[in-house]
């Protein structure tokens, strides 16, 4: 391929990771406007996402071994508390616990990889912490405790599943398609006890908003540009998503966040931030170094 070639196919796959976290970031405002409880609302989004990304994938065989079925369960915990979360306390306080996700990653890989990790590495982590304590303290009401919790929780399972698929032998479209499957068997039956269910054409809006935009055409935008670029550039604009995850929720809901969980979603965006492009100023500066030493 050409130096334009790739320039054009990496602008294709920026643009199509911008629209990812764009899609991703509808869920808050989705899941606020939808009166059903999380596991109705999760048994619909899940629907929707098998037919769409089966037809994706040209078939509706489910193939998948061990380590594909485990990721597949992880993305199914992580799916279903981030929506629990969402019901139970701020979209943005969900989405940032959320967030909390790389740094345990990172210190899976330190601790049990045993990676030596850098200052400047700890610096943020610690950072992370910090922001997600603000976030969770902001409301410490029973209601938002829970929903914060959930939230944390959905971040240690994002994290795993985050591990689990970032081995080679397990294959994450088929974890992705496979997810929705488990997901809409385990939560459908809900749909019977949910007292809030109803049919209303605005309902019915957010429920297709939230399984083809949100969910399937989020994935299927993400599967093809993750391809296209480096996964440190991936990481990067995916913080677009915790970013608008709230604007939109503000503008249809009115709800805010409170000064705390504020001054927290700041640290842990600007954190993970830095931690996403400490791979890349370290390349520069390696790259600088040499040159220098080169002319020498």
């Amino acid at each position: 391929m050409s130096e334009r070639g790739r320039l054009q196919d990496k602008t294709k796959g920026r643009l199509l990771i911008i629209s990812t976290a764009l899609l991703w970031g509808l869920a808050g405002v989705c899941v606020k406007s939808i009166p059903w409880n999380s596991f109705s609302i999760m048994a619909a989004r899940c629907a929707v996402g098998v037919v769409m990304l089966g037809l994706f994938k040209k078939s509706f065989r489910i193939r998948a071994d061990k380590r594909t079925l485990l990721g597949a369960v992880m993305m199914s915990l992580t799916g279903l508390l981030y929506m629990a979360s969402i019901k139970l306390t701020t979209a943005a306080t969900a989405i940032v616990l959320q967030y909390i996700a790389p740094i345990l990653v990172f210190l899976f890989s330190v601790f049990f990889q045993k990676v030596r990790p850098k200052f400047s590495e700890t610096v943020i982590v610690l950072a992370v912490v910090g922001g997600c304590a603000l976030s969770f303290a902001d409301q410490l009401d029973p209601t938002h405790f829970f929903g914060n919790l959930l939230g944390l929780l959905s971040g240690v399972t994002f994290a795993g599943q985050i591990i689990v698929f970032s081995d080679p032998t397990a294959d994450s479209n088929e974890g992705m398609y496979l997810s929705n499957v488990i997901s809409f068997v385990f939560c459908a039956p809900f749909l019977f006890f949910d007292r809030n269910l109803a049919f209303s054409p605005k309902i019915l809006f957010w429920v297709m908003i939230l399984g083809i935009f949100q969910y399937g055409l989020a994935n299927i935008c993400y599967a093809r540009g993750c391809q296209k670029i480096d996964k440190i550039e991936t990481s990067l604009l995916l913080t677009i998503e915790p970013i608008f995850n709230p604007i939109p929720v503000w503008i249809v809901t009115g709800e805010k966040m409170g000064p705390l969980a504020l001054a927290g979603f700041f640290v842990v965006i600007i954190a993970v931030t830095i931690y996403g492009l400490l791979p890349v100023l370290e390349k520069r500066r390696a790259e600088r170094t040499a040159a220098r030493e080169g002319n020498v």
